[in-house]
């Protein structure tokens, strides 16, 4: 079984974006890449630190659509704009995710929308 939370992102201004925030496909959680936006679509002032933060809020937000947490979360991808920004990101991902530690990837890429930051997440929680 197949289910869609957030049946559309929100990019600036607060326009629907065509894709779900998160699907659940049998155990597992897909959480569709977050940037440091705020609910109205607009990246947050500030720097790395601050996009770090908004953007796993996002992500925790999302999960809890699902009914899961970060605890759950088995792998992370991090893309960023700067590599230099590494170890601020890492200290306030590192935060979040305390002893739970997912698997991650991160890469620096082009990011749109000029931010720092996005991450996309995938987490197990079977069903009860």
């Amino acid at each position: 079984m197949i289910e869609r939370f957030g049946t559309h992102g929100t990019g600036p201004g607060g326009n629907p974006l065509p894709f779900a925030k998160a699907v659940r496909a049998g155990d597992f959680v897909f959480v569709s890449g977050q940037v440091g936006a705020g609910p109205d679509g607009e990246i947050v002032a500030g720097g790395i630190v601050e996009q770090t933060t908004r953007c796993i809020e996002n992500i925790k937000g999302i999960l809890e659509l699902a009914g899961v947490g970060l605890e759950h979360v088995v792998k992370t991808t991090v893309w960023l704009d700067d590599l230099r920004d590494f170890w601020s990101m890492n200290r306030v991902y590192a935060g979040y995710f305390g002893e739970h530690l997912p698997t991650r990837s991160c890469v620096q890429a082009r990011l749109v929308v000029d931010c720092k930051i996005e991450i996309e997440v995938t987490a197990y929680a079977p069903k009860v």
